[in-house]
Order: structure tokens, then C-alpha cells, then sequence
């Protein structure tokens, strides 16, 4: 098996990935980067010229991007059924929550968070419609069954759940009965608690090296 590299920050986007990866109980090396020129420096800049974590590196194949992250892994490791089969009717919706979590979801938060302009003058041209009807959405959709796809957990579950937990804690998204008990219940599952605490973890050690 070809070795992988994760590169992330306590503090980040990694965190997600952490948990992907922990879902996929398989070995991986973690190098953590310092927000600031650590990630802007030479080396880092050849795995993400964005200089931004988290990413990966398995064998000669580098990944970017938090939902292409966990869509590659789920792919590349299909006996972890952490996505559906190729052929399954739940593989569409699969792909519609990854996507719409890394694309209306966090532009309509972020908007929220940053005082950005989403109304009747520029809504058709955004790509995220108001938070409202991005809360709805999801709402609807977290109603027809335990997770996102229906009856099988996967990595679209890791990356709702995880946005919608941060985004909840920044208070950019107003408190929400359905979202909080979905949360609460992928929250609850072994890799997460495990993720977790390596992140936790992490953090403090960072703290205290910079204390």
C-alpha cells in the first residue's frame, strides 16, 4: 500500500479529513503546518500552490480540497463502503451533498460571516442562493433518514456534519433542532471521538510550544 501523507493544522479544514481518515482506519503520516510562511514556503507550495491545508499525498497522486479529499479516499479505499457503489441510486445524491456542502453551503455561510451581499440584485448570479434557503435544503433533506444518502452512512455524512457543527459554533447558523440532533449522532461514532481527540491534542501541544 502506498504510504500517505496528511498535511493539515489542528485548526482547520484538516480537521474533516482527520476524520475521513480515521473512519478509513488505515496508516497515515501527519505533518502539521504552521498557519503563516510555513505553509506559504517552497516546499509546501509544490504539494498546494494555494498554500492552504488540508492535503494529501498518497504514493504520486496529490489531493486538495476538503471534499475531493474525502470523495478520493472513500473512492480508492472502496472496502470501507464509505461511499455508495457506482452504481447505486444513492451515488447521485452522494455527489449533490459532497458538492453542496463545498459550494452553497460555505459561500451562503460565509456571506453570513462576512457581511457579503446576497439579495435580490445578485442572487441569480451567486452560486449559493440566501442561507435561509440553504438551511431549508438541508433541513429537508436530514429529515428522510439517519444520514444524508439515506440508510448508509459515508463521507458526504463527515462533511455535513463537520460544517454544520463549525458553522453552528461561529453562530452563522441560527440554532436548529434537526441539524443539532444529526450532529450530536455523527458526533457520537468511534472516529470522530478519535479524530477529535488527536486534533485536541494536537492543538495543545502547539499552544504549548508557542506559550
Amino acid at each position: 500500500m502506498s504510504e500517505l501523507t496528511f498535511y493539515t493544522n489542528p485548526m482547520s479544514r484538516g480537521r474533516v479529513v482527520r476524520w475521513m481518515l480515521e473512519e478509513l482506519a488505515i496508516p497515515y503520516h501527519t505533518e502539521v503546518m504552521a498557519f503563516g510562511p510555513e505553509m506559504k514556503s517552497t516546499d509546501y507550495l509544490a504539494i498546494n500552490p494555494m498554500g492552504k491545508v488540508p492535503a494529501i499525498r498518497h504514493g504520486d497522486t496529490v489531493v486538495t480540497e476538503v471534499a475531493a479529499i474525502c470523495a478520493y479516499l472513500a473512492d480508492r479505499f472502496p472496502e470501507k463502503q464509505l461511499a455508495p457503489a457506482a452504481n447505486s441510486p444513492e451515488r447521485g445524491p452522494y455527489y449533490r451533498w459532497l458538492f453542496f456542502m463545498a459550494g452553497p453551503f460555505e459561500m451562503a455561510t460565509s456571506a453570513r460571516a462576512y457581511d457579503w451581499r446576497i439579495d435580490d440584485s445578485n442572487v441569480q448570479a451567486v452560486g449559493s442562493d440566501r442561507l435561509d434557503d440553504v438551511i431549508r435544503t438541508l433541513e429537508q433533506a436530514l429529515s428522510r433518514g439517519p444520514y444524508i444518502c439515506g440508510e448508509q452512512f459515508t463521507a458526504a455524512d463527515v462533511l455535513v456534519s463537520s460544517y454544520l457543527w463549525w458553522e453552528t459554533m461561529q453562530k452563522n447558523l441560527p440554532p436548529n433542532e434537526v441539524f443539532q440532533n444529526y450532529v450530536d449522532r455523527m458526533e457520537s461514532r468511534p472516529a470522530a471521538k478519535r479524530a477529535n481527540q488527536l486534533d485536541d491534542e494536537l492543538a495543545e501541544q502547539m499552544n504549548a510550544a508557542t506559550a
